[in-house]
């Protein structure tokens, strides 16, 4: 079937690297458990080039090199740290970023969870509104039946676009410095009673902390 409706957000690379890589951090428990930090950093350096809330990424935006991002991440890093049953669940990220972005005097940015527990039909409409207010949407995965899914296991990621057809929707998903598209509903419906989820931005609603 053909494509009905589709938008990709504009995205920024580092050096070769599509967004950041946890894989070029040379702490042990970042390397492996760095993934919502990462998150984190990609969404924060996005808000600066793309909403110019320059303040959430402290260093320029006119060539962001490695050196920089991995020194970015250790300033992230207090925030969102690696901890043993990793940050599982939406809360811990938002509290963590809330704290991040409150440090650095962003206060016009606003987020609210979507839990795994919604619909799929519920997932998808969030998905499409959030980029088409061009807001990268963090994802949380953690069991997955599907084998086809396992880098995506236990990990936080973006989702920064969609195509959406006839009878499903791909979206764009962003990690380790690449990016793919993958079915929603296969990824949404883990299989699993415990679920991740998104988290939706704005900059209207508080969500009450």
């Amino acid at each position: 079937m053909g494509c009905i409706m589709n938008k990709e957000l504009e995205y920024f690379k580092i050096e070769d690297s599509y967004g950041g890589n946890q894989n070029w951090f040379s702490d042990y428990m970042m390397k492996m458990g760095g993934c919502a930090a990462v998150t984190a950093c990609d969404c924060s350096i996005y808000f600066s080039l793309y909403f110019g809330k320059n303040n959430m990424y402290p260093f320029s935006c006119d060539n962001i090199s490695k050196k920089d991002y991995i020194e970015f991440s250790n300033i992230m890093k207090p925030y969102l740290r690696p901890r043993m049953n990793g940050i599982d669940t939406l809360d811990i990220f938002m509290d963590g970023y809330f704290d991040y972005m409150k440090d650095m005097g962003e206060n016009n940015l606003y987020m609210k969870p979507l839990y795994g527990e919604e619909s799929y039909d519920k997932a998808k409409n969030v998905v499409i509104q959030q980029i088409e207010n061009k807001y990268p949407i963090p994802c949380l995965i953690l069991h997955h039946k599907n084998s086809d899914f396992k880098e995506y296991v236990w990990h936080w990621f973006l989702l920064i676009g969609y195509k959406e057809y006839d009878d499903n929707m791909m979206v764009k998903t962003v990690t380790y410095g690449n990016y793919k598209w993958i079915d929603l509903k296969k990824l949404w419906n883990t299989g699993h009673e415990r679920k991740g989820g998104l988290i939706i931005f704005n900059q209207d609603e508080k969500l009450d902390k």
